[in-house]
Protein backbone atom coordinates (compact mmCIF):
# COMPACT_ATOMS: atom_id res chain seq x y z
CA UNK A 1 0.00 0.00 0.00
CA UNK A 2 1.36 3.67 -0.82
CA UNK A 3 0.60 6.45 1.75
CA UNK A 4 2.04 9.37 0.22
CA UNK A 5 3.21 12.44 1.87
CA UNK A 6 2.21 15.07 -0.24
CA UNK A 7 -1.74 15.64 -0.58
CA UNK A 8 -1.66 18.07 -3.44
CA UNK A 9 -3.18 16.39 -6.04
CA UNK A 10 -6.18 15.51 -4.13
CA UNK A 11 -6.50 18.65 -2.32
CA UNK A 12 -6.68 20.21 -5.94
CA UNK A 13 -8.19 17.84 -7.90
CA UNK A 14 -11.12 20.50 -9.10
CA UNK A 15 -9.82 23.42 -9.69
CA UNK A 16 -12.44 24.58 -12.05
CA UNK A 17 -13.25 27.51 -9.38
CA UNK A 18 -9.56 28.58 -9.17
CA UNK A 19 -9.60 28.77 -12.93
CA UNK A 20 -12.91 30.39 -13.17
CA UNK A 21 -11.93 33.32 -10.53
CA UNK A 22 -8.60 33.18 -12.44
CA UNK A 23 -9.86 33.69 -16.09
CA UNK A 24 -12.30 36.93 -14.35
CA UNK A 25 -9.00 38.32 -13.23
CA UNK A 26 -7.61 38.29 -16.61
CA UNK A 27 -10.16 40.39 -17.99
CA UNK A 28 -8.69 43.19 -15.50
CA UNK A 29 -4.73 42.03 -15.06
CA UNK A 30 -4.61 43.31 -11.75
CA UNK A 31 -1.50 40.98 -11.02
CA UNK A 32 -0.86 42.85 -7.94
CA UNK A 33 -2.55 44.44 -5.50
CA UNK A 34 -5.88 43.11 -6.64
CA UNK A 35 -8.89 43.13 -4.85
CA UNK A 36 -9.06 38.91 -4.10
CA UNK A 37 -5.58 40.30 -1.98
CA UNK A 38 -7.90 42.34 -0.21
CA UNK A 39 -10.11 40.02 0.23
CA UNK A 40 -7.59 37.29 1.84
CA UNK A 41 -6.62 39.81 4.13
CA UNK A 42 -9.70 40.51 5.26
CA UNK A 43 -10.60 36.46 5.71
CA UNK A 44 -7.25 36.19 7.39
CA UNK A 45 -7.56 39.30 9.99
CA UNK A 46 -11.16 37.95 10.76
CA UNK A 47 -10.07 34.01 10.97
CA UNK A 48 -7.24 35.00 13.15
CA UNK A 49 -8.88 37.28 15.28
CA UNK A 50 -6.77 40.74 14.25
CA UNK A 51 -6.57 43.75 13.39
CA UNK A 52 -4.80 43.41 10.45
CA UNK A 53 -3.74 41.07 7.86
CA UNK A 54 -0.96 41.99 5.33
CA UNK A 55 -0.16 39.28 2.45
CA UNK A 56 3.34 38.46 1.95
CA UNK A 57 5.97 36.68 -0.90
CA UNK A 58 6.41 34.26 1.92
CA UNK A 59 7.02 33.26 5.43
CA UNK A 60 10.38 33.58 5.40
CA UNK A 61 9.82 37.67 4.57
CA UNK A 62 6.97 38.14 6.91
CA UNK A 63 9.71 37.32 9.30
CA UNK A 64 12.03 39.53 8.44
CA UNK A 65 9.37 42.60 8.08
CA UNK A 66 7.86 41.90 11.25
CA UNK A 67 11.70 41.94 12.97
CA UNK A 68 12.86 45.39 11.12
CA UNK A 69 9.30 46.72 11.56
CA UNK A 70 9.51 46.40 15.29
CA UNK A 71 13.50 48.14 15.18
CA UNK A 72 15.77 44.99 14.99
CA UNK A 73 18.42 45.39 12.94
CA UNK A 74 22.30 45.27 12.80
CA UNK A 75 24.09 43.67 15.34
CA UNK A 76 20.72 42.83 17.70
CA UNK A 77 20.03 39.49 19.21
CA UNK A 78 16.95 37.83 18.62
CA UNK A 79 16.39 35.00 21.01
CA UNK A 80 15.02 31.24 19.60
CA UNK A 81 15.32 28.28 19.22
CA UNK A 82 17.74 25.73 17.19
CA UNK A 83 15.49 23.20 16.63
CA UNK A 84 13.06 24.85 13.76
CA UNK A 85 13.37 25.03 9.50
CA UNK A 86 15.98 27.42 8.58
CA UNK A 87 13.77 30.15 7.43
CA UNK A 88 13.41 31.24 10.95
CA UNK A 89 17.39 31.92 11.57
CA UNK A 90 17.70 33.03 7.94
CA UNK A 91 14.86 36.04 8.73
CA UNK A 92 16.57 36.77 11.90
CA UNK A 93 20.01 37.04 10.07
CA UNK A 94 18.78 39.03 6.98
CA UNK A 95 18.25 41.94 9.03
CA UNK A 96 21.72 42.17 10.19
CA UNK A 97 20.73 40.41 13.67
CA UNK A 98 22.48 37.52 15.64
CA UNK A 99 19.79 34.67 16.57
CA UNK A 100 21.08 33.37 20.40
CA UNK A 101 19.62 29.54 20.51
CA UNK A 102 17.87 28.28 23.64
CA UNK A 103 16.68 24.68 24.23
CA UNK A 104 13.13 23.15 23.63
CA UNK A 105 10.70 21.93 26.00
CA UNK A 106 9.52 17.73 25.43
CA UNK A 107 6.91 19.30 23.02
CA UNK A 108 9.17 20.42 20.52
CA UNK A 109 8.71 24.07 21.53
CA UNK A 110 11.09 26.53 23.15
CA UNK A 111 11.40 26.63 27.14
CA UNK A 112 10.35 29.64 28.77
CA UNK A 113 12.45 28.96 31.64
CA UNK A 114 15.74 29.65 29.45
CA UNK A 115 14.78 32.73 28.43
CA UNK A 116 15.19 34.98 31.02
CA UNK A 117 19.32 33.78 31.48
CA UNK A 118 19.34 34.63 27.72
CA UNK A 119 18.47 37.86 27.66
CA UNK A 120 21.61 40.77 27.59
CA UNK A 121 21.70 44.35 25.92
CA UNK A 122 21.79 43.38 22.92
CA UNK A 123 18.53 41.14 22.73
CA UNK A 124 15.84 43.24 20.73
CA UNK A 125 12.93 40.45 20.25
CA UNK A 126 11.68 36.99 21.08
CA UNK A 127 11.01 34.95 18.39
CA UNK A 128 9.00 31.67 19.56
CA UNK A 129 8.45 29.33 17.04
CA UNK A 130 5.22 27.07 16.77
CA UNK A 131 6.93 23.66 15.85
CA UNK A 132 4.80 21.79 13.46
CA UNK A 133 1.57 23.59 14.66
CA UNK A 134 2.45 22.63 18.78
CA UNK A 135 1.15 25.71 20.35
CA UNK A 136 4.28 26.98 23.00
CA UNK A 137 4.02 28.42 26.38
CA UNK A 138 3.08 31.86 25.11
CA UNK A 139 1.11 33.33 27.94
CA UNK A 140 4.82 32.60 29.93
CA UNK A 141 6.70 34.11 27.32
CA UNK A 142 4.58 37.21 26.76
CA UNK A 143 4.73 37.58 30.53
CA UNK A 144 9.20 37.91 29.96
CA UNK A 145 8.57 40.36 26.77
CA UNK A 146 6.38 42.70 29.27
CA UNK A 147 9.05 42.61 31.95
CA UNK A 148 11.88 43.11 29.82
CA UNK A 149 10.00 45.59 27.45
CA UNK A 150 11.23 43.10 24.38
CA UNK A 151 8.70 42.73 21.27
CA UNK A 152 7.61 39.27 20.39
CA UNK A 153 7.38 38.43 17.03
CA UNK A 154 5.55 34.94 16.52
CA UNK A 155 6.75 32.35 13.88
CA UNK A 156 3.54 30.86 13.30
CA UNK A 157 4.13 29.29 10.05
CA UNK A 158 2.91 26.11 10.19
CA UNK A 159 0.16 26.67 12.36
CA UNK A 160 -2.91 28.59 10.93
CA UNK A 161 -5.99 27.68 13.00
CA UNK A 162 -3.69 26.15 15.99
CA UNK A 163 -5.24 27.95 19.57
CA UNK A 164 -4.64 28.66 23.17
CA UNK A 165 -7.84 28.73 25.34
CA UNK A 166 -9.49 29.46 22.13
CA UNK A 167 -6.88 32.80 20.87
CA UNK A 168 -4.73 31.98 17.42
CA UNK A 169 -1.82 31.82 16.62
CA UNK A 170 0.43 34.24 15.66
CA UNK A 171 -1.73 36.95 18.06
CA UNK A 172 -0.01 36.79 21.57
CA UNK A 173 2.60 39.63 20.44
CA UNK A 174 3.42 42.18 18.91
CA UNK A 175 3.19 40.13 15.19
CA UNK A 176 2.46 36.63 13.63
CA UNK A 177 4.39 35.38 10.48
CA UNK A 178 2.24 32.25 8.58
CA UNK A 179 3.20 30.69 5.53
CA UNK A 180 0.87 29.30 2.89
CA UNK A 181 3.76 27.32 0.83
CA UNK A 182 1.99 24.00 -1.08
CA UNK A 183 2.99 22.15 2.08
CA UNK A 184 1.50 24.14 4.63
CA UNK A 185 -2.13 23.47 6.11
CA UNK A 186 -3.56 26.33 4.23
CA UNK A 187 -1.83 26.67 0.81
CA UNK A 188 -1.44 28.18 -2.37
CA UNK A 189 0.04 27.41 -5.48
CA UNK A 190 3.64 28.47 -4.77
CA UNK A 191 5.10 30.73 -2.38
CA UNK A 192 3.17 32.74 -0.17
CA UNK A 193 2.89 34.10 3.71
CA UNK A 194 0.96 36.74 5.73
CA UNK A 195 1.23 38.66 8.90
CA UNK A 196 -1.32 39.75 11.31
CA UNK A 197 -1.34 42.33 13.97
CA UNK A 198 -3.18 44.66 15.84
CA UNK A 199 -0.54 47.20 15.52
CA UNK A 200 -1.46 50.41 13.15
CA UNK A 201 2.37 51.16 13.26
CA UNK A 202 3.28 47.92 12.72
CA UNK A 203 1.00 47.63 9.42
CA UNK A 204 2.06 51.25 7.88
CA UNK A 205 5.62 49.69 8.35
CA UNK A 206 4.77 46.53 6.38
CA UNK A 207 2.73 48.16 4.03
CA UNK A 208 6.08 50.12 2.92
CA UNK A 209 7.86 47.52 3.71
CA UNK A 210 6.50 45.01 1.22
CA UNK A 211 7.07 47.36 -1.67
CA UNK A 212 10.03 48.78 -2.06
CA UNK A 213 9.31 51.30 0.35
CA UNK A 214 6.75 53.19 -1.92
CA UNK A 215 4.94 55.80 -0.27
CA UNK A 216 3.25 56.06 -3.60
CA UNK A 217 3.97 54.99 -7.19
CA UNK A 218 6.84 58.43 -7.22
CA UNK A 219 7.91 58.55 -3.47
CA UNK A 220 10.59 56.63 -1.31
CA UNK A 221 9.92 56.00 2.04
CA UNK A 222 12.44 53.71 3.06
CA UNK A 223 14.36 50.60 1.17
CA UNK A 224 12.22 47.26 1.57
CA UNK A 225 11.71 44.54 0.18
CA UNK A 226 9.48 43.50 -3.37
CA UNK A 227 7.88 41.17 -1.29
CA UNK A 228 3.74 40.86 -1.96
CA UNK A 229 1.78 38.42 -1.99
CA UNK A 230 0.74 38.05 -5.45
CA UNK A 231 -3.03 38.04 -6.33
CA UNK A 232 -2.95 34.84 -7.97
CA UNK A 233 -2.00 33.32 -4.92
CA UNK A 234 -4.38 35.13 -2.99
CA UNK A 235 -7.10 33.85 -5.34
CA UNK A 236 -5.71 30.66 -4.44
CA UNK A 237 -6.27 31.07 -0.83
CA UNK A 238 -9.85 32.61 -0.65
CA UNK A 239 -10.49 28.95 -2.50
CA UNK A 240 -9.49 27.38 0.61
CA UNK A 241 -10.46 29.83 2.83
CA UNK A 242 -14.04 28.03 3.84
CA UNK A 243 -12.66 24.56 4.21
CA UNK A 244 -9.50 25.47 6.89
CA UNK A 245 -11.65 24.60 9.81
CA UNK A 246 -12.33 20.89 7.51
CA UNK A 247 -8.65 20.27 6.91
CA UNK A 248 -7.62 21.14 10.29
CA UNK A 249 -10.16 18.90 11.99
CA UNK A 250 -9.29 16.19 9.94
CA UNK A 251 -5.67 16.11 10.36
CA UNK A 252 -6.58 16.41 14.31
CA UNK A 253 -8.69 13.39 14.30
CA UNK A 254 -5.80 11.71 12.17
CA UNK A 255 -3.25 12.78 14.69
CA UNK A 256 -5.57 11.23 17.48
CA UNK A 257 -5.86 7.75 16.04
CA UNK A 258 -1.92 7.79 16.23
CA UNK A 259 -1.61 8.92 19.73
CA UNK A 260 -4.26 6.01 20.71
CA UNK A 261 -2.23 3.52 18.88
CA UNK A 262 1.35 4.35 19.79
CA UNK A 263 0.34 5.41 22.84
CA UNK A 264 -0.23 1.58 24.34
CA UNK A 265 2.47 -0.27 26.07
CA UNK A 266 3.85 -2.52 23.02
CA UNK A 267 5.00 0.75 21.91
CA UNK A 268 6.53 1.99 25.42
CA UNK A 269 10.39 3.43 24.79
CA UNK A 270 10.20 2.86 21.39
CA UNK A 271 7.38 5.68 20.67
CA UNK A 272 7.39 8.37 22.30
CA UNK A 273 4.90 11.27 22.27
CA UNK A 274 5.00 14.69 23.04
CA UNK A 275 3.22 16.03 25.84
CA UNK A 276 -0.06 17.57 23.95
CA UNK A 277 -1.55 21.11 25.61
CA UNK A 278 -4.96 20.41 26.88
CA UNK A 279 -5.91 24.18 26.22
CA UNK A 280 -4.38 24.23 23.12
CA UNK A 281 -5.45 23.33 19.39
CA UNK A 282 -2.06 21.52 17.67
CA UNK A 283 -3.05 21.47 14.09
CA UNK A 284 -0.48 19.12 13.03
CA UNK A 285 1.05 20.27 10.24
CA UNK A 286 3.84 17.38 10.92
CA UNK A 287 3.33 14.54 12.83
CA UNK A 288 6.07 13.99 14.84
CA UNK A 289 7.14 11.26 17.46
CA UNK A 290 10.49 10.34 18.55
CA UNK A 291 11.19 6.82 17.74
CA UNK A 292 13.55 4.15 18.54
CA UNK A 293 16.13 3.23 15.86
CA UNK A 294 15.06 6.35 13.66
CA UNK A 295 16.93 5.74 10.89
CA UNK A 296 16.03 1.58 10.91
CA UNK A 297 12.31 2.42 10.92
CA UNK A 298 12.33 5.05 8.51
CA UNK A 299 14.01 3.08 5.83
CA UNK A 300 11.65 0.39 6.34
CA UNK A 301 8.59 2.34 6.04
CA UNK A 302 9.87 3.81 2.75
CA UNK A 303 10.08 0.34 1.78
CA UNK A 304 6.90 -0.62 2.48
CA UNK A 305 5.12 2.44 0.51
CA UNK A 306 5.20 4.62 3.74
CA UNK A 307 6.94 8.22 3.02
CA UNK A 308 7.87 9.21 6.04
CA UNK A 309 10.09 11.68 6.78
CA UNK A 310 12.74 13.39 9.10
CA UNK A 311 12.07 17.39 9.80
CA UNK A 312 14.80 18.46 10.33
CA UNK A 313 17.93 15.53 11.34
CA UNK A 314 20.76 18.36 12.13
CA UNK A 315 19.90 21.34 14.76
CA UNK A 316 20.02 24.78 12.80
CA UNK A 317 22.97 25.04 15.29
CA UNK A 318 25.26 22.57 13.99
CA UNK A 319 24.62 23.82 10.01
CA UNK A 320 27.77 24.75 8.43
CA UNK A 321 25.96 28.32 8.11
CA UNK A 322 25.66 28.94 11.34
CA UNK A 323 29.20 27.47 12.71
CA UNK A 324 30.73 29.80 10.28
CA UNK A 325 29.71 32.91 12.18
CA UNK A 326 31.77 34.85 13.91
CA UNK A 327 31.90 35.81 16.32
CA UNK A 328 29.47 32.24 17.15
CA UNK A 329 25.81 33.24 17.84
CA UNK A 330 24.90 33.06 21.61
CA UNK A 331 23.51 29.73 22.60
CA UNK A 332 22.41 28.03 26.23
CA UNK A 333 22.52 24.04 26.44
CA UNK A 334 21.28 22.68 23.72
CA UNK A 335 21.34 18.96 24.65
CA UNK A 336 17.76 18.25 24.33
CA UNK A 337 17.68 20.09 21.10
CA UNK A 338 20.00 17.28 19.64
CA UNK A 339 18.80 14.29 21.47
CA UNK A 340 15.00 15.12 19.47
CA UNK A 341 16.71 16.01 16.14
CA UNK A 342 18.07 12.34 16.19
CA UNK A 343 15.49 10.84 17.30
CA UNK A 344 12.32 12.49 15.37
CA UNK A 345 10.49 10.94 12.89
CA UNK A 346 7.10 12.62 10.88
CA UNK A 347 4.34 10.11 9.55
CA UNK A 348 1.79 11.46 6.74
CA UNK A 349 -1.09 12.93 8.29
CA UNK A 350 -2.86 14.94 5.96
CA UNK A 351 -6.43 14.90 5.21
CA UNK A 352 -6.85 12.91 2.33
CA UNK A 353 -5.11 9.80 4.39
CA UNK A 354 -7.74 6.58 4.58
CA UNK A 355 -8.31 4.61 7.46
CA UNK A 356 -6.87 1.81 5.99
CA UNK A 357 -3.93 3.74 5.22
CA UNK A 358 -3.08 5.20 8.76
CA UNK A 359 -4.11 1.59 10.01
CA UNK A 360 -1.46 0.55 6.97
CA UNK A 361 1.27 3.18 9.12
CA UNK A 362 0.42 1.87 12.40
CA UNK A 363 0.76 -2.05 11.75
CA UNK A 364 4.04 -1.12 9.70
CA UNK A 365 5.58 0.39 12.62
CA UNK A 366 4.26 -2.55 15.18
CA UNK A 367 5.65 -5.04 12.51
CA UNK A 368 8.97 -3.36 12.54
CA UNK A 369 9.41 -3.10 16.73
CA UNK A 370 8.51 -7.08 16.34
CA UNK A 371 11.67 -7.34 13.98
Amino acid sequence: MKVPYSYLQEQFSDPEPIFRALREQLTRCEFTFGPELEEFEQNMARYTGSRYCLGTASGTAALSMLLKAVGVGEGDEVITVSQTFVATIGAIVAVGARPYFIDVLDDFTIDPDLIEKAINNKTKALMPVWYSGTPPRMEEIRAIADRYDLPVIEDACCAISARIEGKHAGTFGAGGAFSVHPLKNLNVWGDGGFIVTDSVEIRDQIILLRNHGLKNRDEVELFGYNARLDTIQAIVGNYLYPRIDEITDRRIANAQKYDRAFSSPEFNGRINIPPRRQDGRHVYHMYMVLAENRDELLADLIKRGIEAKVHYPIPMHLQRAVQAAEPPFGRTDLSRTVFQCGSLITFPVHQHLSEEQLDYVIECVRSFYRG
